[in-house]
């Protein structure tokens, strides 16, 4: 090149995806590519720019900012340096829609790969060297597609990881889902508490998390999101199981362990759909843990609570809101009111020899059920069986329809003839297997049952919160005058009350309770 009419470039760099800048050196070669270039053709290169998004798309942050720089320095006619074609773009529309741009901002396109020029042959080779730079990104993506969904079909999971998972290179399996300690423990705790009732609603389940100093917040406000709360709930990965509607893969099990179990994960989709018993509202805090549980016995709505700024001190009552109730505005000490609970708490202690008798008619209700596990095994084979052969029904009845309707009815009918039988499987799988033995099983609730006031003593709102679900099956109503009434306990409660006070033979009561015996 002669003369000192252009002198300037500029270099244009780009990868597919911010992972390869740190994979590999790709816009560091394409770089010197360019500048060897620039060299031999005696310019100086000024700038350089760089993209590390897919050449699909257009409107890129580094190619912007290149066209800006071109328009406010349109005298010096720029010489814009590209290692390949594919670089500007990855597809044909995307390729002159860039090319034109560029002229029209002053600069002019050169590679060390291609001449460009505006003749019909030049124009006739660039075009087919986008097209193929066009069909490669187009069969990279169909063949990315085809290997994450079979990955997906075999088990595997190719997305983002949830939270409480990691990903780790197996040998033999490539990435997979791997627990994440000690986030993993933490969701598993949520996600069982909830299940159990330990939480009675999303609420409670995002407090817990917000209680861990290790669990993630949201950095602008410091709290766990509730949509974050509800996407973990739904979550199938934590059961050991995932699915892709998007990409045709129905529900099946996973590769990966499950934090929790997959009837776990049934319960809490229930439960999502069913109303909450304590109610869990932003304002109940320690100061007040009967707030919300506790209704007036004048009208049956909730006591609300607050503190009252006196000369010296503050003082904490609880009182009615409903206006049209005779107690309205009239308040109700807390020292007065929890007082009163926690002796009913105490009236609520069986004594010694009630204990000895239910752990005796627990314990042989364990061992009966255990007697009675190969029965029930199978039962389940015989359903799981019966499943199979409707699910075999309905996939022959595909074959013979065309109806694109009655086609889509049958799918969805199997999809849930599909869960029904992955949770009739687990559960076959832990038939009349006990998680642990009867003396661990009952420990702690026996422990809970032979006292309840020593976890209502406890300083976290959670204990005393569990020991109103634990304990009453209703919310609890107080009059001012009168105190509480006579509460609605709980089955187990109910069931010692009733063997202190004489009035159920335990011959009766094994019998009356076995139905309700919780499975292991």
């Amino acid at each position: 090149m002669t003369g000192d009419t252009i002198k300037k470039a500029v270099s244009y760099t780009r990868v597919s995806s911010v992972a390869q800048t740190k994979r590999g050196d790709g816009l560091g070669s394409q770089e010197t590519r360019g500048r060897e270039y620039a060299r031999i053709k005696g310019y100086t290169i000024v700038e350089n720019f760089t993209d590390d998004l897919t050449g699909s798309v257009v409107d890129r942050p580094g190619m912007t900012s290149m066209l800006n720089y071109l328009r406010r320095h349109r005298a010096d006619n720029c010489i814009v340096i590209i290692d390949d074609i594919s670089r500007l773009a990855r597809g044909v529309e995307a390729h002159w829609e860039l090319r034109r741009t560029i002229i029209r901002a002053g600069g002019k396109l050169e590679s060390p790969s291609i001449e460009f020029a505006d003749d019909a042959d030049s124009k006739m080779v660039e075009n087919v060297l986008a097209g193929a730079a066009q069909h490669q990104r187009e069969k990279n993506a169909e063949q990315t597609f085809n290997r994450m969904r079979a990955r997906l079909v075999n088990g595997y999971w190719v997305f983002w990881k949830p939270r409480g998972y990691r990903y780790e290179k197996t040998r033999g399996e490539g990435n997979m889902l791997v627990r994440d300690e000690p986030l993993a423990s933490i969701i598993q705790e949520a996600l069982e508490g909830y299940a159990s009732g330990r939480f009675e609603t999303q609420v409670e389940v995002k407090r817990f998390l917000e209680s861990q100093p290790l669990y993630p917040k949201d950095r602008k406000h410091g709290e766990v999101r509730a949509q974050h709360v509800t996407d973990l709930l739904n979550q199938v990965l934590y059961a050991g199981y995932l699915e892709s509607p998007k990409w045709d893969v129905s529900l099946r099990e996973g590769k990966h362990e499950g934090l929790i179990s997959f009837a776990t994960h049934h319960k809490i989709l229930e439960r999502l759909k069913s109303s909450a018993k304590a109610a869990a509202r932003k304002d109940i805090n320690a100061d007040f843990p009967l707030r919300g549980f506790v209704l007036c016995g004048d009208c049956d709505k909730p006591l609300t609570s607050c503190w009252s700024k006196g000369k010296r001190q503050k003082f904490a009552y609880y009182h009615c809101y409903n206006r049209a109730c005779d107690s309205y505005g009239k308040s109700i000490p807390r020292q007065k009111i929890e007082g009163e609970f926690e002796a009913l708490l105490g009236a609520m202690q069986p004594t010694e020899n009630v204990l000895r008798i239910a752990q005796t008619m627990f314990k042989e209700l364990w061992d009966h059920r255990l007697k009675h596990a190969a029965a029930l095994a199978q039962s389940v084979k015989h359903e799981v069986s019966k499943i199979k052969n409707q699910i075999e029904q309905f996939l022959d009845r595909i074959v013979d329809t065309d109806t694109p309707s009655v086609i889509s009815r049958y799918e969805s009918r199997i999809a849930k003839l599909e869960k029904e039988k992955l949770l009739m499987k687990e559960n076959l799988a832990s038939c009349g297997k006990p998680q642990r033995p009867f003396e661990e099983m009952f420990e702690h609730a026996m422990a809970f049952l032979q006292n309840p006031q020593k976890l209502w003593a406890s300083e976290r709102l959670e204990d005393k919160r569990a020991v109103l679900k634990l304990t009453f099956s209703s919310r609890l109503a107080y009059c001012r005058n009168q105190g509480f009434r006579t509460p609605q306990t709980a089955l187990p409660f109910k069931a010692l009350g009733a063997i202190q006070g004489g009035e159920m033979e335990l011959a009766r009561l094994r019998v009356a309770c076995l139905p309700n015996f919780p499975p292991f």
